[in-house]
């Protein structure tokens, strides 16, 4: 056998077996999350809005985050309502527990969930723009910080509670939803 064909060969054969293997390896390899907008990791479980007839209502559910990175929701849109919020409800200096608009919006963390419940975080719809009636549907979409949004449809449900406070000095004090 002549060595001065099989090394140019077998240099050959490796080239191409490292080439194949590169290959697949990028075609296997999973995106990047940063390549990934925010509104591409998010689902909401469970979503439901409370009835009302006019003034203001509230949006729940469970935002799922399955990206590897933090998610941050900044803000709400929706054509139930003129004025949309993102809230959280903490104790004020009375010890009495508040609404108030959240600072910075919603943080979801990577592989992890946030919960809108009544009586914790929630979206809050104020001047609804007609009644929010048991069986019906709102649609919302959520923008976040890298400026993409995620859309959800909602059922609209009975609901006697959610009727927290707001907090002292805020616009939006005595309105009832």
């Amino acid at each position: 056998m002549n060595n001065t064909t099989t090394l140019p060969r077998l240099a050959a054969v490796i080239a191409v077996s490292l080439l194949a293997l590169t290959g697949c390896a990028a075609e296997s390899a999973p995106a990047d999350s940063a390549t990934v907008p925010a509104g591409g990791t998010i689902t909401i479980e469970d979503a439901w809005v409370k009835s009302a007839d006019d003034g203001m209502s509230a949006a729940f559910g469970t935002i799922v985050n399955s990206g590897d990175a933090d998610v941050t929701v900044v803000s709400v849109a929706s054509d139930a309502s003129n004025m949309l919020e993102l809230h959280e409800t903490v104790e004020n200096e009375s010890g009495e527990m508040v609404m108030r608009e959240i600072e910075g919006g919603f943080v979801i963390p990577a592989g992890s969930d946030l919960a809108l419940e009544p009586g914790a975080n929630h979206i809050m719809l104020m001047d609804l723009s007609a009644p929010l009636q048991a069986g019906e549907e709102a649609t919302f979409t959520l923008t976040f910080s890298d400026d993409s949004t995620y859309e959800f449809t909602a059922p609209v449900k009975d609901y006697s509670g959610a009727n927290e406070n707001y907090e002292e000095g805020d616009e939006h004090e005595g309105m009832d939803h």
